[in-house]
């Protein structure tokens, strides 16, 4: 009893602990699994979209997004019964589809003709497995298509990070939200741009890549001006001449707050003239104390309307290289409202900044794994895992031959492993096969570590003393932790960043282990050896 009071006292495992509740908190794992099907994306002018089924943000957590509970009034369990019961329904039908969080109705419109001849029905609805914790999964373990991507020629930072926000936005138009897209580089010095995107095939990616990113505002059919340097000489982005408009400021609306932004851009004297010419006909509207002219000024991405605004009368046939661009955001709450405003802002100078891309890019690596291959790499990760355990606790086992070295020595594994999947989940990095080599390499240097840590111990008796001989096994943890580090950084950087799931468990887990875990073991070790 005395020994287990020393253990729940000592404060190095009680830091141990405290760090597993938090880790275990940030992953949430699902005991009894999760009802319906979780939705990955809403496609773009679809019935889902037209009844405000929001697209997932990417940034929620696994858990946190919304589920599909019932179509119709019948319950839906697993993909197949989703995609079954959508194959089922008929077009120009009002369907009542269920939530975790909301109830929403649907008008079904047929956008094809089977072979058999009757209607096929889309919802625009592309959904999965509901996830069992808050551990994302990478395109290995999940399936999905990835792309390496490489600048046809040298391009700055700033063009690289123009390039990358142009292809988050044309992704983001397109109806896909579980996209992650990041700078690379090689060892060299080469510049990559790295795009995951799950739950879509190859054909498609390759598509939505082809395309040139064609920005252009329209006035009825007639362009008045293209994106990109062409047409675009300036666009604000300052807070002298972009942000919150002063005039409309921010106000209460049904439901919320709404806060209106603006912002400034030059377009080249041609574009003016194309302007004036498309705008001296048109009528002019008034709505309270504003004046519009009957046209809006539509903004087009790859031929799809991303927004719409209205057109001062003052600009009625006249050929201004200045325009204003104005918009705006609603949230429940005035901060909020500015927040969606200035997020709402910067996306629509993003998308005139970059009309086209910078450079033509060139697909280097693409790679497409399916779900259910990615099912069987999980499960074989798994399997490989348990036996490796396994062997690990047979091994220990023969060399101590006491039960009270080995649990405490498996537990401490355990956790450790608890303990980087954790931080994980709370950092929203990616599980891929990469990371779970980093998770078994972080496996097998903790045996390593705990193996001398014992031997250290168990040599009080010959050897010194115990305070000594445990202080003697932590200088040689931290030596090698300090060594192994070390040597994943340049794979940080290795194979375009292909590895950084590698390099970044190894990494934390190995500081977990010699901060956190493997001082708590050889507290635990040093207490249940005492006689």
């Amino acid at each position: 009893m005395s020994r287990l009071k020393q253990l729940f006292t000592n404060w190095k495992v009680l830091l141990l602990v405290i760090f597993l509740v938090f880790a275990v908190v940030a992953i949430q794992p699902q005991i009894f699994g999760t009802e319906g099907v979780t939705i990955r994306n809403v496609l773009t002018n679809s019935s889902a979209v037209n009844a405000g089924i929001p697209n997932p943000s990417p940034k929620l957590t696994p858990l946190h997004k919304e589920r599909i509970l019932s179509l119709n009034g019948e319950k839906i369990n697993s993909v197949e019964e989703y995609y079954q019961l959508q194959s089922s329904l008929e077009g120009n039908r009002t369907v009542r589809i269920e939530t975790n969080k909301k109830i929403y109705s649907l008008l079904t419109t047929a956008n094809q003709q089977t072979t058999a001849g009757s209607e096929k029905v889309d919802l625009g609805l592309n959904v999965y497995e509901a996830p069992s914790s808050n551990l994302r999964k990478g395109l290995d373990l999940e399936g999905g298509t990835r792309v390496l991507l490489q600048p046809a020629e040298p391009i700055s930072k700033d063009d690289l990070d123009i390039t990358i926000a142009n292809l988050q936005e044309r992704l983001n138009v397109y109806g896909l939200s579980d996209v992650v897209i990041r700078a690379a580089a090689d060892l060299g010095g080469q510049d990559f741009i790295l795009i995951e995107i799950a739950g879509v095939t190859e054909e498609e990616v390759k598509d939505l890549l082809a395309r040139q990113g064609k920005f252009e505002a329209r006035i009825g059919n007639e362009t008045v001006f293209f994106g990109g340097k062409k047409d675009i000489t300036y666009v604000c982005r300052s807070a002298d001449c972009a942000g919150i408009d002063p005039r409309s400021g921010c106000g209460q609306v049904s439901g919320g707050y709404a806060c209106g932004f603006f912002f400034t851009i030059t377009v080249s004297p041609e574009a003016a003239e194309r302007q004036a010419a498309l705008t001296k006909n048109l009528q002019v509207l008034r709505e309270g104390n504003n004046a519009y002219l009957s046209e809006d000024l539509a903004m087009v991405l790859d031929d799809k309307e991303v927004d719409r605004l209205r057109i001062g009368a003052e600009l009625k046939g006249r050929a201004t290289t200045n325009i204003q661009i104005s918009g705006s955001g609603t949230g429940t709450t005035q901060a909020e409202a500015v927040t969606t405003a200035l997020q709402n802002m910067k996306r629509l100078q993003t998308i005139i900044i970059t009309g086209s891309l910078p450079t033509k890019l060139n697909i280097v690596k693409l790679d497409t794994i399916s779900p259910s291959l990615g099912q069987e790499f999980l499960q074989n990760v798994v399997l490989v895992g348990a036996i490796a355990l396994l062997a690990v606790i047979v091994v220990v086992l023969i060399r101590y031959q006491k039960i009270r070295i080995v649990v405490p020595m498996i537990l401490t594994l355990i956790s450790e492993i608890i303990l980087v999947l954790g931080f994980a989940a709370l950092v929203g990095w990616n599980l891929d096969l990469a990371a779970i080599a980093g998770i078994i390499i972080m496996v097998g240097t903790g045996v390593d570590h705990l193996v001398i840590i014992t031997d250290e111990t168990l040599k009080r008796e010959t050897v010194g003393d115990w305070k000594r001989r445990i202080k003697n096994a932590m200088a040689i943890v931290i030596g090698a932790y300090l060594t192994t580090s070390s040597g994943m950084i340049p794979l940080w950087f290795a194979g375009a960043g292909l590895l950084k799931g590698f390099a970044f468990t190894t990494i934390a887990g190995l500081t977990f282990g010699v901060l956190i875990a493997r001082p708590a073991y050889a507290a635990i070790v040093e207490i249940l050896l005492k006689e």
